[in-house]
């Protein structure tokens, strides 16, 4: 008889609570080894989930601008996705300063997105080498004063095969650390503090899922709020879009997550030729940008005895069921839950998570959906500051009604396509910025309006784009005189370079725009002579970023340099002036790219 996972919330209960007294006993809470040794469980007593089985302190490296914070790591019980009692570990940060508002701290479970199967992936390894992708949105949540605590998942540090992409293991993970992070002597995190969760991608299902377990699984935590986005409710959908796409990697990392939590329903040995078992021992020794590019554009026939298309398995009926078993949607998460998605989703389509919305809605959830016109990546972070403030008024006690009422029409897809190239498209996105005047010792703001477009090909590594600042009057001295002047900054063709993200998750671009400076007077001044005059040839603005992949989403996308006015022209009279005034080396700017603002649904 072929055993595919319980939906029942109630039985999921159930079966954590007569799943847990099968480890056998040991000892009570313990400070753990400072080695790798940590990471190795030790034989345990009976027991309940949740329940620190030892920590350590921790030393974790969030980045530049982040809070000073304790830290510690723990390896705490959890149940897997069948109801059998695991380890796993985690990190609980604590921001050093004294919580200053009203009541206990409150208490974060960040669930993190996919880090590749990899052991030395796990987030708890990240942070402490300061290399963590997701560093950002964490150190942000630290600075709003909060407790952040990161759960590595089932498989991730203790050397089995990690479950990835299995929703109910990822869900008790996420509650469990919870109770953990109670459990270590002068942590600070309380039991009575207000509670909730917050992931994205894998994290989004993680944190959806605790949110639909919670009742039945965790009915003492004071939950406040859930906030998921990215989420792939669907499997089955998702797993269609992904195949032979940019994120062949994320389909690959699922199957053998799935068949290690599933093996009697996904025999992933016996599924494989000698090709996709190569793939799959590849597949387990990587972090995720590494697998992103070494799989990307593969389809899943390439992998299967007999070229089993992805179609064809999944209508295999314990493949089918265990898939399906994943969805989200049929149990109803109890308290506030903020939902988003990007519309540029290269990696998962938003009509599952939409078709989720309406599933939560139907349930008399309190949804509030937001709409992000920015693709995968770009939107986990430019979110952050949404969430943090939403999340932030639910603490405060805020009501919100949702926008489950919402006439506006759905949200429909704007990715590039699936297959070929990873790119990520910036169009029409802000830009502000100043361009200092070195002998005329003053500053001009770009105006309103100004944008940047451009296509950042990850794979190729190259990067084409434009920008478009509208011409803006603004007041210099010149000569001592104020001169109301209408200022034109006119690209002389695309900017070009190179864009790459690293296996780090490391955004490097370089290149420049070319640009033709005009200044012509506005006549509202004490100098009222008229003028008018530009560059004579091209200005160069090297654009040079090495940083984060977060900056793409989080506004700290910025260009700064030193660069040189050729002398002017079409001056008439006034051309040596203009050019002794405005010309030579010296000449800064400082550009900051943001994406556009969201909307909600």
């Amino acid at each position: 008889m072929t055993r595919i996972p319980v939906r029942s919330p109630l039985l999921w209960g159930l079966l954590a609570a007569i799943a847990s007294p099968v480890l056998p006993a040991a000892a009570a809470v313990v400070v753990g080894p400072g080695d790798a040794t940590f990471y190795t469980p030790p034989a345990l007593s009976a027991g309940n989930h949740g329940d620190l089985v030892w920590y350590r302190p921790a030393a974790v490296n969030l980045g530049a601008g982040a809070p000073a914070v304790q830290a510690w790591n723990v390896l705490y019980r959890s149940t897997d996705a069948l109801g059998a009692a695991n380890t796993v570990t985690g990190t609980v940060i604590v921001p050093a300063t004294l919580w200053t508002g009203s009541g206990e701290r409150p208490v974060i479970s960040y669930a993190v997105g996919t880090h590749g199967l990899a052991q030395g992936c796990a987030p708890s390894v990240q942070m402490a080498k300061g290399t963590d992708y997701e560093n950002a949105n964490i150190a942000a949540a630290l600075k709003a004063g909060y407790a952040v605590l990161v759960s590595d998942y089932s498989g991730y540090t203790t050397g089995a095969v990690p479950t990835y992409m299995t929703g109910a293991s990822q869900g008790h993970a996420v509650l469990d650390i919870f109770t953990a992070a109670t459990q270590i002597p002068g942590s600070g995190v309380s039991a009575n503090a207000k509670s909730a969760i917050w992931g994205y991608s894998q994290g989004g299902q993680s944190a959806a899922w605790a949110g639909e377990m919670k009742a039945a699984y965790a009915p003492n935590l004071k939950l406040t709020a859930v906030a998921a986005g990215g989420i792939p409710a669907d499997l089955l959908r998702t797993a269609g879009y992904l195949d032979g796409s940019a994120g062949s990697s994320f389909l690959l990392g699922a199957v053998i997550g799935l068949s290690t939590q599933y093996p009697a329903q996904i025999p992933l040995d016996s599924l494989t030729n000698a090709t996709g078992k190569a793939a799959v021992a590849k597949g387990k020794s990587e972090c995720v940008f590494e697998a992103l590019y070494d799989f990307m554009n593969h389809k899943v026939s390439e992998y299967t005895v007999n070229n089993q298309t992805l179609a064809q398995l999944t209508a295999v009926p314990s493949i089918n069921q265990t898939i399906k078993a994943q969805a989200l949607g049929s149990g109803k998460i109890p308290v506030p839950l903020y939902q988003y998605h990007g519309v540029a989703d290269e990696f998962i389509p938003i009509d599952q998570t939409v078709a989720l919305r309406k599933a939560y809605c139907g349930k008399f959830a309190n949804v509030t959906f937001g709409v992000y016109p920015s693709e995968h990546i770009v939107t986990q972070f430019q979110a952050a500051p949404t969430v943090l403030g939403w999340l932030g008024d639910r603490f405060a006690g805020k009501s919100t009604l949702g926008t489950c009422l919402s006439l506006k029409a759905a949200p429909t897809s704007t990715a590039n396509p699936g297959g070929g190239n990873f790119v990520v498209s910036l169009k029409n996105w802000p830009l502000a910025g100043t361009m200092g005047l070195k002998t005329l010792k003053q500053s001009v703001t770009l105006p309103a309006g100004s944008t940047f477009t451009a296509d950042t090909d990850m794979t190729a590594n190259t990067l084409k784009g434009s920008m478009v600042i509208p011409t803006f009057t603004t007041n210099l001295k010149i000569a001592g005189l104020p001169a109301d002047v209408k200022l034109s900054v006119i690209p002389t063709g695309p900017t070009t370079g190179t864009a790459s993200l690293d296996n780090n998750g490391q955004l490097h671009v370089h290149g420049k725009a070319t640009v033709n400076i005009k200044v012509v007077s506005a006549g509202a001044s004490v100098l009222q002579i008229p003028f008018g005059c530009q560059t004579s040839s091209p200005v160069d603005l090297p654009i040079d970023f090495d940083g984060p992949v977060s900056s793409l989403g989080n506004g700290n996308l910025s260009f700064a340099g030193i660069t040189t006015f050729p002398a002017m022209k079409d001056c008439g009279v006034f051309s040596s002036l203009f050019t002794t005034l405005m010309s030579g080396p010296g000449q800064t700017y400082a550009f900051t790219v943001t994406p556009p603002a969201p909307t909600t649904w």
